[in-house]
């Protein structure tokens, strides 16, 4: 007679809550806008079609130039107020799918990570990944916690000097394999990239996206920034910003290193990780010839990567105007997304060829890696979506307004810090700092100048407010895109970094009140 197991009525089995992924956070945010447009006075009420557009316009609406000039002409003669009205009496959307005008969606974005995805898959076919990886590990054993403040200045270097944000998702499956290589945890690895690009953007100093935007946007209602002086200001932030997270980051690390038990992930997000990282951890692969080449094509790939963003015109570099316009038409310092994806498409046809993989290989391996991006692709988009909702009705532009006003009257250090708080509301809406810095900085930085404030206090204050939230806002396609790739769920980011930002936040606070003293301003 078999045996059965027979449970008592009195037991229960108790379920652990499970925070809800990426998707469904990004589409209940886009809900709760929704619905505050409806209450909302003076901003245009989302309707349902909005809403269920809301995700497709994030990866393909177009911006309609006429409308956009509308409102800003609006906003230049009566304020923001004005601009609300263009908005309510215009019969299209400022962002929508029908638009005939620029491309404002982050299908480019979405592309670049896809081809990323599938050059990676070519990369990893070959075992050199994991050659590379097993060697480097090996090399640094017992000092393999100096892979982390080593990388993390690295990334901020690109932070600080053009804003290096979507790039860095080609990096998280890297860095996510070496660090669970070397001891550590997923965590870490998404730690060291956006924490060390994050405070890098942070600490702006001339960063075309953020300096250079809010510089610009400034200039155009007469009030003059010295560049000089934002330059002081950010490179004290970065320092600050870096080095507490640094040392947060390597307390932690080291912590996960001594005990596996110590990491915040759930079995769910380690058994993951596991099956798309650590799949050839206990398998040793020789670190030939041929890999070694595969290696050097792989550096020079992101070589150029970052050579083909960083805008060498703005600091008086032309040597690439004439000399690199032969591949795809655009000179090194003028790519972007397009010209990124076709780079490292083309990079994954040339390590095919050199390590002599056969063609359905290469295609296979391609095709299997772009399926592995398909969902941080898909998050991209949705994350777009939520700031394009926002834009639509106007909401963006009636907290800006509420802002402004809470500033007005303040004097002195209160301002600056002040300032910094606004800043993170706003970054929460507007995740884009260039966006954020052509909307705001029109109406911040003659206010500053009104109330004898140093305008250089208003970019600082700007760029640490949003560079501060960009570290951990849902509505970021690059916070939600590295978690995915890193296989790292929303909530666990936020129990890892919620100590780091109120540290960070204070860190702020400090150099925004003592810095601009000493500097005199």
């Amino acid at each position: 007679m078999e045996s059965e197991t027979i449970v008592m009525p009195n037991e229960k089995t108790k379920k652990k809550f499970k925070f809800p992924s990426a998707y469904t956070v990004l589409l209940t945010i886009m809900i709760v806008i929704a619905l505050i447009t409806q209450v909302v006075p003076g901003i245009k009420k989302a309707e349902l079609s909005d809403l269920v557009m809301a995700p497709v316009t994030g990866m393909v609406g177009v911006k309609d130039p006429v409308l956009n000039d509308q409102i800003t002409a609006s906003m230049e003669k009566g304020g923001i107020n004005a601009a609300l009205e263009t908005i309510n009496n215009a019969e299209g959307k400022s962002i929508s799918v029908w638009n005939q005008g620029e491309l404002k969606g982050a299908i480019d974005v979405a592309l670049f990570v896809l081809i990323i995805g599938g050059f990676l898959g070519v990369v990893t076919k070959t075992g050199a990944l994991d050659a590379g990886v097993g060697a480097l590990v090996k090399k640094l054993k017992g000092k393999e916690i100096m892979l982390i403040p080593v990388l993390m200045f690295v990334f901020s270097l690109g932070g600080t000097s053009y804003g290096m944000a979507e790039e860095s998702l080609a990096f998280y499956a890297l860095i996510t394999a070496t660090m669970m290589a070397a001891g550590f945890d997923p965590i870490v690895a998404v730690a060291t990239i956006l924490l060390g690009a994050g405070t890098g953007t942070l600490g702006s100093t001339v960063n075309p996206f953020a300096i250079g935007a809010a510089v610009s946007a400034a200039g155009a209602v007469g009030v003059e920034i010295n560049q000089g002086t934002t330059i002081i200001i950010g490179a004290v932030l970065w320092a600050v910003t870096l080095g507490i997270s640094i040392v947060y980051v390597l307390r932690y690390a080291k912590k996960v290193q001594a005990n596996k038990a110590a990491t915040l992930l759930s079995k769910h997000e380690l058994d993951a990780a596991n099956e798309a990282f650590g799949k050839n951890n206990e398998e040793v692969i020789e670190l030939d010839g041929k890999r070694k080449l595969v290696l050097g094509l792989f550096a020079i790939s992101f070589i150029v990567m970052i050579l083909g963003v960083i805008p060498w015109t703005n600091f008086g570099v032309t040597i690439f105007e004439e000399t690199t316009t032969w591949l795809n038409g655009a000179p090194l310092g003028s790519w972007w997304f397009p010209e990124l994806t076709v780079w490292f498409f083309l990079m994954s046809v040339v390590i095919g060829i050199f390590y002599k993989m056969p063609e359905q290989d290469v295609v296979d391996s391609f095709i299997a890696g772009c399926a592995d991006m398909v969902g941080v692709a898909l998050v991209i988009g949705i994350s777009r979506g939520v700031s394009f909702m926002m834009a639509n009705t106007g909401l963006d532009l009636f907290i800006l307004d509420k802002a402004s006003g809470v500033l007005n009257g303040v004097a002195g250090l209160l301002f600056a810090n002040m300032a910094y708080v606004i800043y993170i509301a706003l970054s929460f809406l507007i995740p884009s700092t260039s966006g954020l810095a052509s909307v705001s900085m029109p109406i911040f930085a003659p206010l500053a100048q009104k109330l004898g404030i140093s305008p250089e206090v208003v970019v600082s204050a700007f760029c640490a407010g949003s560079g501060i939230v960009n570290l951990i806002t849902p509505t970021s396609g690059v916070v939600m895109g590295g978690l995915a790739i890193a296989k790292v769920d929303y909530a666990s980011w936020v129990k890892f970094a919620t100590k780091l930002m109120i540290m960070i936040f204070i860190g702020i606070v400090v150099v925004l009140s003592v810095v601009p003293m000493l500097l005199g301003l």
